[in-house]
């Protein structure tokens, strides 16, 4: 199973939207980098659901519900989607200051390519992500 970080802003599609609606299309990805890491999630991959440009935080777990499909918001058919759904809300929101002050997650792919809205995760920072949202 691999792990993945989604971004989205809270204005557009929130965890709280993701809570209500039990499942939604992970659309509108035009980034060929983000393309491919949609491509290789799997069913039952897990996902840190992070608020990006206001909150600024891991504030979920979501999880993969239906592996790639052609975007139906790309006129084009060059883009995948995925399906996912909520899993879980983190008990303490991991802000970015916190995992960017953590020197254990100073190789995530996030720092590497931030304007990426999906990015692997590795199980060491993963773990160490779950250590900080437990508000340990």
């Amino acid at each position: 199973m691999a792990r993945w970080l989604i971004k989205s802003e809270p204005f557009k599609y929130s965890w709280d939207q993701l809570l209500m609606d039990g499942s939604t299309v992970w659309d509108g990805v035009r980034n060929n980098q983000a393309a491919q890491y949609l491509r290789a999630m799997a069913l039952g991959d897990e996902l840190l659901f992070y608020h990006s440009n206001e909150g600024l935080a891991v504030v979920g777990i979501a999880e993969v519900t239906g592996e790639h499909f052609i975007d139906p918001s790309d006129p084009k058919g060059r883009f995948p989607a995925v399906r996912v759904g909520p899993k879980r809300a983190v008990r303490s929101p991991v802000t970015l200051a916190a995992m960017k002050a953590e020197p254990r997650l100073a190789g995530m792919a996030m720092f590497r390519q931030f304007r990426l809205s999906v990015a692997p995760i590795t199980d060491a920072e993963w773990d160490v992500i779950m250590e900080l949202a437990a508000g340990q």
